[in-house]
């Protein structure tokens, strides 16, 4: 970043930066400061931001629209699904990221899209081509599971409180990976715990659960077969108001990663590969919990629960539905699944 960032602070340069694989807490606390250094004057007329549904030719035009009242400008575009873009767009975009303009930062920037530069020609493309220009290809990939817990460690010893690892580890499990969160439940931690001891009942009591750990331990009681404490953890998300379709959609990613493992294990593939191939990275621990959670679940309960998932998916977004009866009912279903082996 430090080459990038010289590369930024010159004048009437023109910086062709991809960024991708961006955690929420580095894109919203390094994009702004990306932005900030290459436009001048006022921001309304010299910092443009474009959305991936956004016309390719209205980029273009910002692109070579001399800055207002300033040296420098600068135009970002957010996930622009390129590798579904009709070919005449995609030269464009190459075309855009090669020819060097003065006075202009383009920075195209991909945080929901994912962007393998190892795998994908268009993306190899699309980096030479920024390279072409004197630009910068960076990734800012967020940290796994045991570097944040030594992050953790670490200032929770800056507040001379003590945090053991497997505890830091397990605060990481329960409130996410988005750094910004976890820093500020390890303040509250550090100021709730008594003789400067961070416990794992500290974690339990002040810690508040992500959204993903809440929709995990709900799926964990579904297929431990635990009917009434999966629908009071369904009750509890309802009540912190998480959107029922999140709820939902993380609930079935869980059964994807059942289907991959067991997939894996029917034709003999290991859990390394199925992380490779599905690009798991740093939450190839998805395919362990998947694992253990298979348990109980054979082939046919799978694709049973499947369409189970389906149906309701259909019905969450039918007109004047009874949002928590649906997935009250879902809740049944699956663990009925399990159980009998068939539907109601």
């Amino acid at each position: 970043m430090k080459k990038c960032f010289k590369r930024i602070y010159l004048p009437q340069t023109l910086l062709r930066a991809i960024l991708f694989s961006v955690t929420i807490y580095i894109l919203k606390s390094t994009t702004p400061m990306l932005c900030k250094k290459n436009y001048g004057g006022d921001a309304f007329f010299n910092l443009q931001k474009f959305e991936g549904d956004c016309d390719l030719q209205d980029v273009f035009d910002a692109v070579n629209q001399f800055p207002m009242m300033a040296d420098k400008k600068c135009v970002m575009l957010s996930d622009y699904d390129f590798s579904h873009c009709p070919k005449t767009d995609f030269d464009k975009l190459c075309a855009l990221l090669s020819e060097p303009l003065s006075g202009c930062t383009f920075i195209l920037c991909f945080n929901a899209l994912e962007f393998d530069s190892k795998k994908g020609n268009k993306e190899q493309k699309l980096i030479k081509s920024a390279e072409a220009a004197g630009g910068k290809a960076v990734c800012l990939d967020h940290r796994n599971p045991q570097k944040l817990a030594a992050m953790l460690t670490a200032g929770a010893k800056k507040r001379n409180v003590k945090l053991d690892n497997s505890i830091a580890l397990k605060l990481v499990e329960n409130a996410g990976e988005d750094i910004g969160v976890l820093q500020s439940e390890l303040e509250k931690l550090c100021n709730y715990c008594e003789n400067g001891v961070i416990t794992g009942e500290d974690i339990t009591i002040v810690s508040s659960k992500s959204v993903e750990a809440s929709v995990y331990d709900y799926v964990k009681e579904i297929t431990a077969c635990n009917t009434d404490k999966a629908l009071k953890l369904l009750d509890d998300m309802f009540y912190l108001k998480i959107e029922p379709i999140v709820i939902l959609h993380t609930a079935a990613s869980v059964y994807i990663d059942m289907f991959r493992v067991q997939s894996a294990e029917e034709d003999g593939i290991s859990l390394n590969t199925v992380s490779e191939d599905f690009s798991y990275k740093n939450r190839a621990f998805l395919l362990d919990r998947a694992k253990n959670s298979l348990k109980k679940i054979g082939q046919k309960q799978l694709k049973l629960s499947f369409e189970a998932l389906i149906k309701a998916d259909k019905l969450l977004k039918s007109y004047g539905a009874d949002e928590k009866l649906i997935l009250e009912q879902l809740t049944v279903s699956l663990i009925y699944i399990i159980t009998k082996g068939d539907t109601f």
